[in-house]
């Protein structure tokens, strides 16, 4: 529970239901209760007062229900346990009263703080829980089980790399932790550190190879690590294993989806999220995978569901921001663009207001970073770095036709597509600190710190982390974060003779192709809102320029719109720049099998076409704001 208003809310509901509970006005404290499950349905407490409504009323099935809902959302609840053990043993269940008085018995031995904590984890009340567990381990400080709750509370919030500290210390006290362990692969996921993530998982399994939790972290770390073909099985095996919940179902059904479709197998994807919307049928991401393959047509009858699934009152709100981004991709796709819109601004509201990003924070991190990287800058730095070429750097904005550069570099024999690696990024945030709303570095100032040495380190670090991806064993092989933009005087530092490549698309086509699409997790949260969106791609052309005028033609710039008038005139220019003999594969680029994990992977399977180039026209009546926002910027772009 992060914001404080809606906490305060939550509990002044629950104090309103136990008291006329207390005052004997069970229906009307059931009104209540309600109410809050409607608002906080994940809210456990709730479903514990409810047990107690029951009791009142002498039901016991209800009442065992409710329990059960608030110890399966919170197994830290001692009196849920203590009356479940109760109505099982009225109930001549002598197996689950036993089970009950376990986890009560278990609870009993845990210090009241940690439990208490455990407990405010449970519900979202991260501040009071952390306050709590911090002041027990003043008199305890090496309880690992208190520091393992105390890096579960750091990670929810947002605090990943302390988590990762403190899981660390946790496993190397006691290494036989398991669940610590598993905690700790989950924040390196987190954080993408897929290889140490793997290995912890394959750690885990060498101690349980058949357990699911397990099983799902390797197929998570594989998937980050680009490795799809194995996680296919391992989600089939899954699925045919002991029964589960009809919500595992569709998350197993999803999971082998996403891998089908990267790996290009585009039907059995297909029938993979239908299966999951069989389990499952309000599953909103499963319903927006199906319209982000960006080839799939809903039908009629697909669209009533979608409808349905989307105005019932009691989804998540991000099942609901998918929902109403597929909505609005299969409304585009019949033509019915007003509705359409419709949805893509009511999920882009969504979106937006559940995110953290500040554009003044994008401008002002550009500002310091001209500041810090002129050209005096660079000239004092000559031949710093490493004299590799291997790497080649596609930048710029998300949408902007990379994925269709990636593809056609990827077809020559000589270079390797990767993903859009983390690196980069990574090490821009450790030397200078990240923004916690938007990543971006804080103090640009500390690369003016860095010796020769330090950044030929930084060069060996980036090729030693980023080997995993390269299977194939070519000689070149493509970075393709569009972020790393931000990070091109980093680059020329680590790089000097690697290739970069911005990849720019006409602004109001790259501006409307980002409000329409849904980034996962907080990945470009400056794309949910006209007004953000068009002042980072103004932020984007200036810093560029920057780039432009202190490192004069050392980044290649790509014109989508050019590409797609003269393909193979374009697909000269950039192997040239790469130093690459022509090779007529990179024409026929739609053909080239591999892995693609963008939002653009259907499209790239296909030959060049024109239609992406002015689809925003059909939305004009409504992007008269983006046109103003985006300003000089809609004739300047080229410049």
């Amino acid at each position: 529970m992060k914001s404080g208003a809606s906490s305060i809310d939550r509990d002044a509901l629950l104090r309103e239901a136990m008291a006329l509970r207390a005052g004997q006005r069970i229906a009307d404290a059931l009104n209540v209760l309600a109410r809050l499950q409607a608002l906080h349905p994940r809210f456990s407490r709730l479903y514990q007062e409810r047990g107690h409504c029951h009791v009142l009323l002498g039901d016991a099935e209800a009442a065992i229900d409710a329990l059960g809902e608030a110890v399966r959302l919170n197994p830290t609840l001692p009196a849920s346990w203590d009356m479940l053990e109760q109505l099982f043993r009225m109930s001549d269940d002598t197996a689950q009263a036993a089970t009950a008085a376990q986890h009560l018995a278990m609870l009993r031995q845990l210090p009241s703080q940690v439990v208490a904590a455990n407990s405010l984890l449970a519900d979202g009340d991260l501040s009071p829980a952390e306050e709590i567990i911090r002041d027990y381990l003043h008199t305890d400080g090496d309880n690992v089980g208190a520091l393992r709750l105390l890096a579960r509370i750091r990670q929810e919030r947002d605090a990943p790399e302390e988590a990762e500290a403190l899981l660390k210390s946790v496993i190397e006290r006691a290494p036989d932790y398991h669940a610590a362990r598993l905690d700790y692969a989950m924040v390196l996921l987190q954080q993408r550190k897929h290889l140490e993530a793997r290995q912890q998982a394959e750690h885990l399994l060498g101690h349980d190879p058949d357990s699911r939790d397990y099983l799902k972290q390797y197929g998570a770390a594989c998937v980050g690590l680009g490795d799809h073909e194995p996680v296919i099985d391992l989600y089939e095996r899954l699925l045919v294993g002991p029964s589960q919940s009809g919500a595992e179902v569709a998350d197993l059904r999803l999971w082998r989806g996403n891998a089908l479709k990267v790996a290009g197998r585009q039907p059995d994807a297909i029938a993979d999220y239908r299966a999951a919307l069989t389990a499952r049928p309000d599953y909103g991401v499963a319903w927006f995978s199906l319209a982000n393959l960006k080839t799939y047509r809903f039908t009629d009858d697909e669209i009533a569901r979608l409808r349905v699934a989307e105005i019932q009152p009691v989804i998540q709100d991000m099942d609901r921001v998918y929902l109403c981004f597929a909505l609005g991709k299969a409304l585009e796709d019949r033509g019915d663009y007003a509705t359409s819109w419709q949805y893509y601004e009511r999920s882009n509201a969504m979106r937006r207001a559940a995110g953290r990003y500040r554009p003044e924070v994008a401008e002002a991190c550009a500002v310091r970073l001209k500041q810090v990287f002129t050209a005096e800058f660079f000239a004092a730095r000559a031949g710093w770095g490493l004299d590799d070429p291997d790497p080649i750097f596609i930048l710029g904005l998300p949408r902007s036709g990379s994925t269709l550069i990636e593809q056609i570099l990827a077809s020559h024999s000589s270079v390797e597509g990767t993903q859009e690696l983390t690196e980069i990024g990574r090490c821009a945030g450790e030397l200078c600190g990240r923004d916690p709303d938007c990543g971006l570095p804080l103090a640009p100032q500390a690369f003016a710190r860095l010796t020769a040495g330090d950044v030929g380190s930084l060069g060996e670090r980036f090729l030693a982390n980023t080997r995993v991806y390269r299977r194939l064993g070519r000689p070149f092989f493509i970075d393709k974060m569009p972020n790393n933009f931000w990070h091109i005087g980093l680059i020329q530092l680590m790089f000097p003779r690697a290739t970069i490549i911005d990849v720019r698309r006409e602004p109001m086509a790259c501006c409307f192709s980002n409000l329409k699409q849904l980034f996962g997790t907080t990945n470009q949260e400056f794309t949910y809102g006209v007004d953000d969106i068009a002042r980072h791609y103004r932020t984007y052309l200036d810093l560029m320029r920057h780039w432009d005028e202190v490192l004069p033609g050392r980044v290649l710039r790509v014109q989508y719109e050019d590409l797609v008038e003269d393909l193979e005139g374009g697909v000269r220019r950039l192997l040239n720049r790469c130093g690459l003999p022509f090779e007529a594969a990179c024409l026929a680029f739609h053909e080239t099998r591999r892995s693609v994990r963008t939002p653009s992977s259907e499209q790239v399977r296909q030959p060049i076409g024109r239609e992406g180039l002015n689809q925003w026209r059909h939305y004009a009546p409504w992007l008269a704001p983006l046109s103003d926002a985006l300003g000089d910027a809609l004739t300047s772009y080229r410049d």
